[in-house]
């Protein structure tokens, strides 16, 4: 058998002082979590090999270099203009707008618009009480505030109409704060909006917090023109739109060229839109649907309509946290994520296909929109889709659904659409267009159409029958020949899972130029578990992918799996890529390189590293940027920024974990220990909770020679946050280093249990059970180790 190269020896505990630790937190905004752009290191690893070798020769996968952008003309750019102009020449499109969830999505709180009942009703939350009033002929609610006791907030504006209305209450500093409790318009009811949580204004999801903050979180798209105009200086927002509603400009863009355009006799084709919407390409469509219709982290404030869209969003791609492990919606991800995955997608689809643009709605009720493609002439409903595939038969029939005409089981989006509710009553479908297979899906814990909605029925029996109706059409096993493209939820799983095969997997189905890109983004966050020469090639080419989402997910992969020197001579070409989100993500791995290393790059890192800080200006209201900036000068040497930075996130937000350990860490670095112990000490009982800030404060006693009082505190962060691998993992390495060697393997046994494609973990318990000499675990582990990635540079060859 093949066996692990002996690791180098994990380091101490005590973790140099200036380098920030890893936070997990499950934002309820869709922006959040993606906001903390830098990577933030962990206090405790095990030291990698420089990295492998990029081999010589390349794998058979399509890519395409990146061409540069464009030169920006110089001419005036098209300004917003009155919506109400579009009214004399496009009447059609305003009757389907007027009425439309757009047209709807923020109205000010007016008699016409208020759906809530505000006769002074009182509704009793989980933790609060708030009384619905009207006074003066406006909309009122008390309710408690930041400080947890009653007040009296005005109610600002409307969100949405049905299935429920929200509400933005007027808050200091310009802040427009989304409320807790919604209206319910088909029930006619108030109702919570996050039940079983029991928030109250301790809580960092309380109305009065910054992850409720409409101007950021929310208005951007429930508005046309729409600037956030946030002030560092003064902690206010002077925020603007064009008008309230999405409307035409939104998507169309600016147009008062287009209304030059009108007046003149030789009009061109342009229409005098920067990115004219008629008759315009796939990936123009969504991409300007994307904006809204993303799960994505702002890189602006607000967007330009020339702009692709991953110049002014970083969209996140299909994580544990937010999709199920298939690709189906998981968290409120919206509808791209899903729909690019799709084979809709590759075939050429697009949002208008199957929606009217102006009133949303689908084109056709019922099943027939799906029949305008899926029909017994097997023609698409436009040319540009790709029909090659396409079955000419009646799929509105008992023949393809197996069920009755008219009842739920015969409708398309039933099977092949499955959905989730969302702020508790607002149910939206899955746009991956998936095929049911229940079978399959209990096999990797995935979830199934058809046990969804038989969930009194056997499963097995589900699946029996399921395979009787679809012999023919079930996926081909992946043993069926002798170099298969295996599926992507089983690669998900195996590479998740750290089963068998995973390695192998990853790499096959990687080098497949049919993936759709975002699912390929997404394994490509996984080959750093993985590491080989085969990871690195893939990771290399996939710089090269002519879509950004993959290129951006191969700079995030490519430390774990290159030396420095490789980092530099890859990534530096990316920093002239023409899309922002890419340049960005090059600039800051770049910048964490060695200095001599670092220097080898050239000038158009200091370029790169200049937009990067941009960026996170633009950010500033987010406590999340300020982290960013501060690391940044940090690692640009300009230490006196470093706690101005660190002091405005926690100004921002107080409940933002990781800024308050990066301060307590810098102060320590300072030489002001009292200053740290200090901080971390208010921070422990401001938050008791917190897993992250025992973790802290055992390292910080083990810096003072306390290992009996900094292992409790260990035991305690591992107790608080279970799920997270690195403090489990720096408990086991403490310790180890306190002579408990049965103690560490204990934990990183643990640890290997729930996840065991953890593979830092796996290679230190390796060598600590070969220490205790307990060699038939040291098989075992190594055995399982070489079933996951028979390609490991740990791994010995005989």
């Amino acid at each position: 058998m093949s066996m692990p190269h002996k690791t180098k020896k994990p380091r101490s505990a005590a973790p140099a002082a200036t380098q920030p630790t890893g936070f997990r937190r499950t934002w309820l905004a869709a922006v959040a979590g993606a906001l903390l752009l830098v990577t933030i290191g962990a206090w405790i690893w095990v030291e990698q090999d420089s990295g492998v070798q990029l081999p010589s020769g390349h794998p058979p996968i399509q890519t395409t270099t990146p061409k540069p952008a464009a030169p920006t003309p110089t001419e005036q750019p098209a300004q917003l203009v009155d919506e109400s102009t579009c009214a004399g020449c496009h009447q059609s499109q305003l009757k389907d707008w007027q009425g439309s969830h757009h047209q709807q999505a923020m109205k000010p709180a007016t008699e016409g618009n208020v759906l809530g009942n505000f006769d002074g009703v009182t509704f009793k939350g989980e933790t609060e009480t708030s009384r619905f009033f009207r006074k003066d002929g406006e909309y009122w609610v008390n309710t408690p505030g930041a400080d947890g006791k009653p007040a009296d907030f005005k109610v600002a504006y409307t969100f949405g109409f049905e299935p429920l209305q929200q509400y933005l209450l007027e808050y200091p500093g310009g802040r427009l704060q989304a409320l807790g409790v919604a209206w319910d318009s088909r029930k006619h009811q108030w109702f919570q909006l996050m039940p079983g949580q029991r928030i109250d204004f301790k809580d960092e999801l309380h109305w009065t917090r910054p992850a409720q903050n409409a101007n950021f979180m929310c208005i951007e798209c429930h508005t046309t023109g729409f600037k956030r105009n946030y002030d560092a200086k003064t902690d206010s927002f002077a925020s603007h739109w064009n008008s309230l509603g999405v409307g035409c400009q939104a998507c169309h863009g600016p147009a008062s060229k287009h209304l030059e355009w009108a007046q003149k006799p030789d009009r061109n084709a342009a229409k005098g839109f920067d990115v004219p919407l008629q008759n315009a390409s796939q990936s123009t469509v969504v991409e300007t649907c994307a904006r809204c219709h993303a799960r994505r982290a702002p890189l602006a404030d607000g967007y330009q309509n020339q702009h692709r869209f991953m110049d002014d969003y970083l969209p996140s791609t299909l994580t544990r946290e937010l999709y199920e492990i298939d690709g189906k919606i998981k968290d409120e991800v919206f509808e791209w994520g899903s729909f690019t995955q799709s084979k809709m997608f590759a075939k050429g689809v697009q949002c208008t296909d199957c929606h009217n643009p102006h009133s949303g709605e689908l084109k056709a009720p019922g099943n027939g929109v799906c029949l305008q493609c899926h029909n017994t002439s097997g023609k698409p409903v436009r040319p540009q889709i790709d029909g090659k595939g396409l079955q000419a038969k009646n799929y509105d029939s008992p023949e393809h659904t197996h069920h009755q005409p008219g009842t739920p089981g015969a409708q398309c989006t039933s099977c092949h659409m499955p959905g989730r509710y969302y702020m508790v009553n607002d149910y939206r479908h899955d746009h991956g267009f998936t095929l049911p297979n229940p079978a399959h899906a209990r096999r990797i814990g995935a979830p199934d159409a058809c046990l969804a909605c038989h969930k009194d029925t056997p499963a097995k029996k589900i699946g029996d029958q399921f395979r009787q109706w679809y012999a023919s059409e079930l996926p081909v096993k992946a043993n069926a020949s002798s170099n298969p493209v295996p599926r992507y939820d089983d690669t998900l799983w195996k590479a998740r899972g750290g089963k068998p095969g995973a390695s192998r997997a990853l790499h096959l189905l990687l080098a497949s130029p049919e993936l759709p890109a975002i699912r390929r983004a997404t394994l490509l966050a996984e080959l750093p578990s993985y590491p080989s020469q085969r990871s690195l090639e893939l990771v290399a080419l996939s710089l090269k992918d002519v879509d950004p989402l993959v290129r951006n997910a191969a700079v995030e992969a490519l430390p774990a799996l290159a030396g420095a020197p490789q980092q530099a001579m890859l990534l530096a070409p990316l920093l002239n890529d023409p899309i922002r989100a890419v340049r960005i993500a090059a600039a800051w791995q770049l910048a964490q390189l060695p200095p001599p290393v670092r220097a080898s790059v050239g000038a158009g890192l200091g370029k790169g590293l200049e937009e990067y800080e941009q960026v996170q200006q633009s950010l500033a209201e987010r406590a999340e940027a300020n982290l960013n900036l501060a690391m940044l000068y940090q690692q640009s040497d300009r230490p006196d920024q470093v706690e101005p930075a660190l002091r405005a996130a926690l100004q921002r937000n107080p409940d933002f974990i990781p800024a308050r350990v990066t301060l307590i860490q810098w102060l320590s670095a300072s030489g002001r220990d009292v200053d740290s112990r200090q901080l971390l000490d208010d921070s422990l009982r401001q938050y008791p909770t917190s897993g992250l800030l025992h973790h802290i404060k055992g390292l910080a006693l083990i810096r003072q020679g306390d290992r009996p009082q900094a292992l409790k505190e260990l035991r305690e962060a591992v107790r608080l946050a279970p799920d997270d691998d690195q403090l489990r993992y720096v408990l086991a390495i403490a310790l180890h280093d306190t002579g408990d060697s049965d103690g560490a393997c204990h934990e990183l046994e643990a640890l290997l249990q729930k996840h065991p494609a953890n593979r830092a973990a796996r290679l230190v318990l390796i060598d600590y059970l070969r220490e205790s000499g307990q060699f038939q675990k040291v098989q075992q582990f190594t055995a399982e180790l070489e079933q996951q990635n028979p390609d490991d540079p740990s791994l010995k060859r005989e």
